[in-house]
């Protein structure tokens, strides 16, 4: 399992990667001593683990997640106890209190083999991409994204999503029972996204196609889709027949 440091004590990140020694299936691809230098090899190296600081100079961890588009598996490890409930909101793996105990440290490394045990086979690649490139590959289902709205924030898998939705000036997303809104028009999302997962309903609506429940006709050989957990969706009349050529066989 890859794994990036992200820390702005010398004596920290070199006392991580002793810890870590003695995991033979975990590699330290890189250090950074703050948020820019992170981005930068997170870009090049693209790790399944993350083990990060949150008190850095300039950005902190939080800020430093929010900046991504998507990021691995995050073990929080700081000196600082009061940011714990924080950090189980954005879904981070673990939060590991300094100095890091050998014991805790296996223990949310477990978790992270867990996790990543869930997940398909990645296809192989010959070498990282160039971080320019990285920034054009489209987002998986199994992409973790950091959402913020207002003082709440979230680390989800792109797979919980269900539905984007318009509103406004803004877009409304729909996972579990929330239903944040975000900075991103439809159709920067439309560009981001797999267009094998996630698929533009309407002007309105993309759809995670994994979540479709029933599809029924509907007015003018549209269709209308519902998606479990809801809500139902109208297609359009152009985006139906789309619909049914890319799901027939």
């Amino acid at each position: 399992m890859t794994t990036l440091i992200v820390d702005d004590s010398r004596l920290a990140r070199t006392e991580l990667r002793h810890l870590l020694g003695a995991f033979p299936d975990i590699a330290v691809v890189g250090e950074a001593r703050h948020a820019a230098e992170a981005r930068e090899l997170l870009a090049t190296f693209r790790p399944d683990l993350l083990l990060l600081d949150i008190h850095m100079p300039g950005e902190t961890g939080f800020e430093l997640l929010a900046s991504l588009e998507a990021a691995p598996q995050v073990i929080f490890t700081t000196a600082y106890d009061e940011y714990a409930l924080q950090a189980f909101e954005v879904n981070a793996l673990d939060y590991l209190l300094k100095p890091v105990q050998t014991e805790r440290l296996a223990a949310a490394l477990a978790k992270a083999r867990a996790r990543a045990a869930a997940l398909p086979e990645p296809t192989a690649t010959s070498a990282p991409e160039a971080p320019a490139e990285a920034a054009t590959t489209p987002l998986t289902e199994n992409d973790q994204v950091f959402v913020r709205d207002g003082e709440q924030c979230w680390f989800v898998r792109l797979s919980e999503v269900r539905l984007f939705e318009i509103s406004g000036g803004y877009t409304q997303i729909y996972f579990d029972t929330h239903r944040p809104l975000i900075p991103r028009t439809l159709q920067h999302l439309e560009q981001r996204l797999d267009a094998r997962t996630f698929f533009r309903a309407n002007r309105q609506q993309i759809i995670n196609l994994k979540w479709v429940e029933s599809i029924e006709p509907w007015f003018s050989n549209t269709l209308k889709i519902r998606l479990r957990g809801g809500p139902e969706v109208e297609v359009s009349r152009q985006q139906s027949a789309r619909f049914r050529e890319l799901l027939s066989l």
